[in-house]
């Protein structure tokens, strides 16, 4: 049976967060959690797919790699997007200026490299 809630930290490490960042998003409004009686943030499957996009996910890749964004350097054109791979280890891709400015990269954030043949592809 899948898992119909995720504990806080559990919700985090599946987004690939960590869990100050999803504390954050919450205080913000970015994702939505319940308390339980202890007053300890329940996060529902629902939402944790959501944030995943994985509903979304059209790509025919075999390598996504989860990560949490560390950097994002903009100069002219294109953008040096750096990730700290949630399985360890750090990725660095070049990607166009426009694709960072459309998926709102930035520092803290989740993202996914895709790797297929010699290009990386990020998503959130």
């Amino acid at each position: 049976m899948a898992q119909r809630e995720y504990t806080a930290s559990e919700a985090a490490r599946a987004l690939g967060i960590s869990l100050d960042t999803l504390r954050r998003w919450d205080r913000q409004g970015r994702i939505r959690v319940r308390r339980d009686q202890a007053n300890r943030r329940i996060v529902p499957a629902r939402e944790v797919e959501r944030l995943r996009g994985e509903e979304a996910q059209t790509l025919s890749a075999r390598n996504r790699l989860e990560g949490v964004v560390r950097d994002v350097k903009i100069e002219g054109l294109l953008a040096e997007v750096e990730l700290d791979v949630v399985r360890g280890g750090r990725l660095v891709a070049v990607i166009t200026r426009e694709s960072a400015e459309h998926l709102g990269l930035a520092p803290g954030m989740s993202a996914k490299a895709v790797v297929k043949a010699t290009s990386v592809m990020v998503e959130r």
